[in-house]
């Protein structure tokens, strides 16, 4: 029985080995692998995997040959902490900092010398296999979380089957051996247990238990950090509103339609009143016309016929809705081409349709009422976060967090939002202490910042990592 037990340990043990994560066993050699596993867990979430395309940061495709002019220490250091080369002056560090900011790369001190040459490796055979950078793109991927595909778990089920399957024949050998060693000694042999009292002793049944709770803990924590983690969902919206267009082509300002994002804890989504602030002019789009535009008419109860509102527009039928629009989409139709044909009548029904099926659904039945936008940024509930704090008060960027939103035709999700990110933007972004009413109340700080005992403040000094200013 000792003998069963000490050969389901170490098959347990050889179940966790195969479970470890790779970097786990790092060699000491720089290998592509060790590369992989490095960028996998440290790299993933700011830069493609294709090493082509920019992402929350830049490719990293033709690094070595960026740092050529360089000591090979530098780029070594730069991997470790930009920042403190940025301090430095260090010309390429400033000159990466000044085409980025305030994009911030996160520091790896520890990495060693031969963990960056892996991760180099790594780095230059994916730019030299990636021939199709749309195919490795996350921007498209709905739910990725900027790591690439992960592996699936169904090997480690495999694995798990079959070193269970191992232990138990090798216990029945054992058993055998046992029952012919005691026969050659003279002994009266014990009877021989059978396979089903093998697989119910008391030995199996513990392994079988703590093979699931950790089995189970694993899985539980691995689904647990990656629950939310959407970097890089872009969802088709019911109307195609195109930022690059209207905060990029023409210059509005993102707080003029998400206004409240100075003012309280959501940025808030503009409602239909506030596009008709323009598209009550204009009301044709450059891209697609009567198309889009029409979906915010038919929504909010507006007449482009007759530039008037709708009285009593929630009693409309959509057979009196249909009649308004198909009558404003003809006649746009034929004041461009001149004449009502075929094409003219196929355009009609499949706007038509664009309006139907982007307004309604299985729980909204009627046209009329609000557009129900996808969300794409959606925080955990004990996650607190205000906008107000960070625009208003701390005074940041949109573009920090949302990426350069105004060179988005369709919007999606630019940094991880997780919790590390988080934290790192707050140990090394500096509070800006001049002129702003918020921060007078750190007098300290700003005695200090007087005498020359201290050059910046960074929202980690002022509370910035305090568990309960996000988890309340």
């Amino acid at each position: 029985m000792c003998n069963i037990n000490r050969l389901l340990i170490f098959a347990l043990g050889l179940f966790l080995m195969l479970l470890a994560p790779s970097d786990a066993f790092s060699q000491d050699e720089p290998s592509i692998e060790e590369g992989k596993a490095l960028f996998r867990n440290q790299c993933a979430s700011c830069h493609n995997r294709n090493m082509k395309d920019n992402l929350t940061g830049p490719a990293l495709g033709g690094t070595e040959e960026r740092w050529a002019d360089y000591p090979r220490e530098d780029l070594y250091r730069w991997m470790r902490n930009s920042q403190a080369m940025i301090a430095d002056g260090h010309p390429r560090a400033v000159e990466l900092w000044n085409e980025w900011q305030p994009t911030i790369m996160n520091a790896f001190p520890n990495l060693t010398d031969n963990q960056i040459e892996s991760l180099l490796l790594y780095i230059n055979d994916q730019y030299t296999k990636s021939t199709q950078p749309s195919e490795t793109s996350v921007a498209g991927g709905a739910g990725a979380g900027g790591e690439g595909p992960r592996t699936s778990n169904t090997i480690y089920f495999i694995l798990l089957g079959v070193l269970a399957l191992l232990a138990v024949v090798l216990a029945r050998i054992l058993s055998n051996l046992e029952y012919l060693s005691e026969k050659a000694d003279g002994k009266e042999p014990k009877a021989q247990r059978t396979l089903l009292e093998i697989l119910t002793s008391k030995g199996v049944i513990a392994f079988v238990l703590f093979a699931l709770i950790v089995l189970g803990g694993f899985t539980t924590v691995n689904n647990a950090i990656n629950l939310g983690r959407q970097q890089g969902y872009a969802p088709d919206q019911p109307i195609k509103f195109s930022h690059e267009t209207h905060a990029g082509l023409h210059g509005i300002e993102c707080q003029y339609c998400h206004d409240g994002a100075r003012r309280s804890k959501s940025a808030v989504i503009p409602a239909a009143n506030t596009c008709m602030n323009c598209h009550k002019a204009i009301k044709k789009g450059s891209q697609y016309g009567t198309a889009e535009i029409s979906k915010i008419y038919a929504s909010i109860g507006y007449d482009p016929n007759t530039d008037r509102y709708i009285d009593d527009y929630e009693n409309y039928t959509e057979e009196q809705i249909e009649e308004i629009f198909r009558e404003w989409i003809t006649e746009q139709y034929m004041a461009d081409e001149g004449g009502f044909d075929e094409k003219a009548q196929r355009v009609v029904d499949e706007q038509w349709e664009g309006i139907k099926t982007s307004l309604t659904n299985e729980v909204k039945k009627k046209i009329q009422g609000p557009i129900e936008w996808v969300r794409i940024h959606n925080l955990p509930d004990h996650a607190y976060f205000n906008h107000a704090q960070h625009v208003a008060v701390g005074e940041v960027e949109c573009q920090t967090c949302h990426g350069k939103i105004e060179e988005m035709e369709v919007v999606r999700q630019y940094s991880t939002l997780g919790m590390g990110w988080c934290i790192n933007c707050h140990r090394q972004t500096e509070v800006k202490f001049t002129d702003n009413e918020y921060y007078q109340n750190y007098e300290r700080y700003h005695e200090e910042i007087k005498s020359g005992k201290r050059d910046k403040v960074t929202v980690e000094e002022i509370g910035g990592l305090e568990c309960q200013k996000c988890h309340y």
